[in-house]
């Protein structure tokens, strides 16, 4: 049976790779930077101009979206949370609150902002960690730029209409060569307030981030930064493309030509010469039945066996995937 086609444009998802033996980086990470290796996805970062509209399109695409929340720096989020990771539209609230850069501190507010001057998207790749300030001593180690470690506070309304106060620990990783792809790690202090079931239950069948699909002109030159960020096991070429491990998900580079050509000719607006996310994919326990609710709700989308793709036109400059998993 031929796979049903709807007018789309999108798409994110990498054929399964053909391994190749890990190969030999330029330079080897250290030893004892390789211990804590693979760490999970733990949520991505999506810059939108108008919030409420954003929140109003995920819940038209099947989501569950939080209440509005307020940073202390001036952004403002709200969240698509699932078991084990989230997605995080996140929005310039009021830039007279973002701080003014300081030395060895990353701004994220200001990175933030900044981003959304040039376009809309993601902008950041946040993995999971039971200890920031350990994971950024490992990665200072491993001979990756690193900065302060941050910790705030913020009022998380729980679905009862309470609220509780939710606290983190940040530790932030960039590298020159990819000034729009920031990575850092997050740690939860009271994700009992946090992680809320009621929370995760899409209509869409939602369960998870299971990959995020970058673009770069030779992906494999940035091998070695992944090795030192996730550990030299996790990294593999095959393919043309890298791929790393995330816990139980990936990160997968591709040149901007084969990301083109998954989307079907569609570009992410604006994108820079530079590597960048450019989408991700979301595991589904039924693809029909998400299928079924796009089409109810009129939006256009591509089906290809297992697979739904959502163009970046229709979800704010990125390309959505539903997969069956």
């Amino acid at each position: 049976m031929r796979p049903r086609q709807r007018p789309m444009r999108s798409g994110c998802r990498p054929k399964p790779p053909s391994r190749s033996p890990r190969p030999n980086w330029r330079r080897s990470p250290p030893d004892d930077a390789a211990a804590p290796v693979a760490r999970a996805i733990d949520h991505i970062v999506l810059c939108v101009g108008d919030l409420e509209g954003a929140r109003a399109c995920y819940e038209r695409f099947g989501f569950t979206t939080t209440p509005r929340a307020i940073h202390p720096w001036g952004t403002a989020n709200s969240l698509v949370q699932f078991q084990d990771n989230f997605l995080e539209l996140l929005t310039v609230a009021t830039p007279a609150q973002i701080p003014p850069a300081t030395p060895g501190v990353f701004g994220f507010g200001a990175y933030n902002r900044d981003f959304l001057a040039r376009r809309e998207g993601f902008s950041m790749l946040v993995l999971a960690s039971s200890d920031a300030r350990a994971d950024q001593r490992a990665f200072a180690r491993a001979g990756l730029e690193t900065y302060a470690p941050f910790d705030f506070s913020r009022q998380a309304r729980l679905p009862d209409g309470s609220s509780a106060t939710v606290s983190f620990s940040l530790a932030f990783v960039t590298d020159r060569r990819m000034p729009e792809s920031v990575f850092f790690v997050c740690q939860q202090h009271a994700p009992q307030y946090f992680w809320k079931p009621e929370y995760q239950l899409h209509a869409n069948g939602a369960r998870g981030v299971v990959e995020v699909v970058m673009a770069a002109d030779e992906p494999q030159r940035y091998g070695e930064f992944f090795a030192r960020l996730q550990g030299a096991d996790a990294v593999s070429v095959g393919d043309g493309m890298v791929h790393v491990a995330a816990g139980a998900g990936r990160i997968a580079l591709m040149t901007p030509q084969r990301l083109s050509d998954r989307l079907r000719g569609t570009r992410i607006a604006n994108a820079p010469s530079s590597p960048y996310f450019a989408g991700f994919s979301v595991a589904v326990a039924d693809v029909e039945r998400s299928a079924a609710l796009l089409t109810a709700r009129n939006v256009i989308f591509e089906q290809d066996g297992n697979s739904l793709r959502i163009s970046p036109g229709q979800a704010f400059n990125v390309a959505i995937e539903l997969v069956a998993g």
